[in-house]
């Protein structure tokens, strides 16, 4: 049987933005069909009403070959949906059960920052932006440890004191010292989430393992490095079966991006694979044909309702 898990981050994916949800829906819905997907990793997804719901989700999957799939979706401490940026996966197969985890592998660092004004006395807790998503699909191959991520993004976190509005800094020092802060949330959840796989290594060595999401960094940026775990980093053979690896080097190097960044694309969506699933790994497609940069001048929502990310595929051929 063919088997397709994918990611994509749907970028703000809401029902109050401009443009309107139906002009969006015209042009994702379609993109959502093409994927074609068993499994389907989600970020960016918000929730709407009250309590909230992923009402504009449904709107967008309504017809589809998702609309009935399982539901798994990241929560507030309080149980509900957040209106803002979650996680979510679908799934055609049952989900057996799902959950999230924050700081509960790895507690937050703390770090007392150096530009703030007024100057910070102590050292505060630096959190990660959002949860991971875990689940375990009973597909017909076995059991699928799914986990969905969304590491925080490049932009710098904000320094109190340090910034005229969201886009424009008092001090280069500043500038760099958030530039940091959000690569040590960037890293820091990298390390918790291999941390967890490592958990999972422990119980099953066997295990079939797929991380996917926006991890906002490149191949060989650190946070992917630390979730990989290479032998070539680790220096210790004995670890090769707990390497997770990277569907997207089956992709011809030219085509190998999921987003453009002032006319760079890079590749900073990913599936990372552990070894059982190789077996039966065929291929890997990246849907990036219409990318638009929204990162250049004038390049407004407005212009461009479809996500500035491109969803990534592997495809996999089990028995039976």
């Amino acid at each position: 049987m063919k088997f397709r898990i994918a990611t994509f981050n749907l970028e703000n994916w809401d029902d109050v933005a401009v443009p309107s949800l139906a002009t969006r829906i015209a042009v994702m819905r379609p993109m959502l069909q093409r994927v074609s997907a068993d499994v389907l990793c989600l970020q960016e997804v918000n929730g709407q009403g009250s309590p909230a719901d992923l009402h504009a989700l449904r709107a967008l999957i309504e017809g589809t070959r998702y609309q009935n799939y399982d539901v798994a979706v990241t929560r507030e401490s309080d149980g509900d949906i957040s209106r803002e940026r979650n996680l979510v996966i679908l799934s055609q197969f049952p989900i057996a059960s799902s959950r999230q985890f924050k700081h509960e592998f790895a507690a937050a660092p703390q770090y007392k920052k150096v530009t703030s004004l007024p100057p910070e006395p102590d050292a505060k807790d630096i959190q990660w932006e959002r949860p991971a998503l875990y689940a375990v699909v009973n597909a017909p191959f076995g059991p699928l440890h799914v986990i969905n991520l969304h590491l925080k993004s490049r932009i710098p976190t904000s320094i109190a004191g340090q910034q005229i509005n969201a886009n424009t800094w008092r001090s280069v020092a500043a500038y760099a010292e958030g530039f940091f802060v959000s690569s040590l949330k960037r890293v820091g959840q990298a390390l918790e989430v291999r941390l967890f796989l490592d958990t999972l290594f422990d119980a099953d060595p066997e295990a079939r393992i797929i991380v996917c999401g926006d991890l906002n960094a490149d191949l060989d940026d650190v946070p992917v490095q630390a979730l990989r775990g290479d032998v070539e980093d680790t220096g210790n053979g004995g670890l090769a079966h707990r390497v997770m690896i990277p569907c997207e080097r089956t992709v011809p190097e030219p085509a190998r991006f999921s987003l453009y960044h002032q006319g760079r694309p890079t590749m900073l969506d990913h599936l990372l694979l552990s070894r059982p699933m190789l077996a039966n790994y065929r291929n890997t497609e990246i849907h990036n044909e219409i990318l638009h940069d929204e990162s250049i001048a004038f390049a407004l929502d407005t212009k461009f309702p479809e996500s500035d990310h491109a969803p990534v595929i592997a495809e996999f051929d089990f028995p039976g």
